[in-house]
């Protein structure tokens, strides 16, 4: 049965939005008092997507954690307009590094690198960031490269190489500088000691439009998590005649002569059953691969063959019950051990005390993953044992003080970016503005684009611009401003033509034929 979907004030086949995260609720929310009904399809049962908040008995926790902090100005102004003041906390960062039985604060903090360090060692890293001044390593195209031209080959190896090797999975030699320009942009072992001293002589520690991104002291944060945020924008786009349905995924896309005309959704446990609903536009935040793989009729070879290369790196979190004075004051830690296979660990406690419950406090410990590995397929009981012996292991927590644990397992959490990837996304990008110009791709996984929550909005509030005015911003360009990490202002400005990887993933070496595409 096919059905417009327009509510008593829409005219025709309505909007039909793909995706329930930060991208689609944001489109959604900017669509809702338009001419035309807005329809959103989630597969899942909860809103957010990898900005959700995860509850279990009672505990909620972040799927890697989100700090609110942004320089694009609208995002900014939408996040305050969706949740009152009130329901906003601001938030210390802090972080740190665990490296060798140690934990040096993060940013780099002089002293305290010093004590953890010795003289000694502190003296030889000085000595290996100003021999890399004078010989530079030859290839600074790779992480590796780029992480030492900036520190030094021992503070590389020290701070930097194994944490990056964990959540992508290869060696640092063969993930693309692009990663490291984006992450630490604007920073080296001069700013990393110089910015923290200077915010506190010269008064800037909230001069945010002036900061390194990196370096930031402090942000605002739901007091339930950030999934609060999104569980709010759905009750306000249902108020104003949204249709949210959760456990829907869309199985086709049908297109015609114009472009796309309808989806085909299924509903969770309603496997045999289909719905066509009538489309005028489709704006997508599915990942761009399943995008293409769900056309009717379907896409040509190239276009089908250029979605299969494009991959994805997966993501779970174990989340254990302790004591509250058994947790830490950081919001997380970052694991540079290769004894153990977590790579970060979250204190929920310390991004908000509503997430936990009185006298206790929940540790999330983060393992970067494939789907279907052996992590990700290992049994929830299994998990925990596993996150408790290296929650001791590193001399956190021992395994007694643990309660409980939850497992939450996060597939396509990070566009995975190799060296054909690029290719592969023009490829679509080209056949999809030709064949079907009322399909808008948003968002991180709906672009294959490693944005943060703050820029998959802005590509959301950007198409429904484009949609209701007719207006033709460049989606593609968000995330490559320069200003995102250097210490200009901010603002959310894009500058048309520009290419680039923004905050973005690293680029990794394409595996050869016939071998593992991970």
């Amino acid at each position: 049965m096919e059905k417009n979907g327009a509510s008593p004030g829409g005219a025709g086949p309505p909007v039909v939005v793909v995706g329930a995260g930060p991208a689609g609720l944001t489109a959604a929310y900017q669509l809702r008092h338009s001419s035309r009904a807005v329809r959103v399809f989630e597969a899942d049962d909860v809103v957010g997507g990898i900005s959700r908040s995860v509850e279990r008995d009672g505990w909620r926790f972040d799927i890697g954690g989100h700090r609110f902090f942004t320089k694009v100005a609208p995002v900014e102004r939408l996040w305050h307009e969706i949740l009152p003041e009130e329901d906003f906390l601001v938030r210390p960062r802090m972080s740190r590094i665990y490296y060798e039985g140690k934990f040096f604060d993060y940013p780099i903090r002089p002293m305290n690198a010093l004590r953890n360090l010795g003289i000694i060692e502190a003296v030889r890293c000085v000595a290996s960031y100003l021999w890399v001044r004078v010989r530079p390593p030859k290839d600074q195209s790779t992480l590796e490269g780029y992480i030492v031209t900036n520190y030094g080959w021992r503070l590389y190896r020290h701070f930097f190489k194994t944490y990056n090797e964990k959540v992508w999975g290869v060696p640092a030699s063969e993930l693309s500088a692009d990663w490291g320009a984006q992450r630490i942009k604007g920073m080296s072992l001069f700013s990393a000691v110089w910015e923290p001293l200077r915010s506190r002589l010269l008064g800037r520690r909230h001069d945010r439009g002036r900061q390194v991104t990196s370096l930031i002291e402090e942000f605002a944060y739901p007091k339930l998590g950030p999934g609060m945020m999104w569980e709010r924008c759905r009750d306000l786009v249902e108020g104003d005649g949204v249709t949210v349905d959760m456990e829907t995924e869309v199985v086709a896309v049908h297109r015609g002569p114009a472009g796309a005309e309808a989806v085909s959704v299924r509903r969770r446990g309603s496997e045999d059953a289909r719905e066509r609903v009538a489309l005028c536009e489709l704006v997508s935040s599915m990942p761009l691969s399943t995008l293409v793989q769900v056309m009717d009729p379907p896409a040509p070879g190239e276009v089908v063959d250029a979605a299969a290369r494009l991959s994805y790196r997966d993501f779970l979190t174990v989340a254990l019950v302790v004591p509250v004075d058994r947790g830490f004051p950081d919001n997380w830690i970052y694991i540079h051990y290769p004894g153990v296979k977590v790579g970060r660990i979250q204190n929920f406690g310390a991004w908000s005390p509503f997430l936990v419950k009185e006298g206790k406090t929940c540790l999330g410990l983060e393992y970067f993953v494939f789907e279907g590995d052996e992590l990700w397929v290992m049994p929830d009981d299994d998990l925990v044992d596993l996150a408790c012996r290296e929650l001791a292991a590193i001399g956190l927590v021992a395994a007694a003080d643990v309660e409980t644990g939850y497992v939450v397992r996060m597939p396509k959490a990070y566009p995975v970016y190799d060296d054909a990837y690029h290719q592969a996304v023009d490829i679509i990008r080209g056949w999809l503005a030709a064949e079907t110009p009322n399909v808008h791709p948003i968002g991180r996984n709906g672009m294959h684009k490693y944005n943060n929550q703050d820029h998959s909005m802005y590509t959301a509030m950007l198409t429904a611009e484009n949609i209701l005015t007719g207006s033709s911003h460049d989606i593609w360009a968000v995330n490559v401003e320069e200003e995102y990490h250097e210490e200009a202002g901010g603002g959310g400005g894009l500058r048309p033509g520009t290419r680039g990887t923004g905050r973005d993933a690293p680029v990794l070496a394409r595996r050869a034929a016939g071998t593992d595409p991970r």
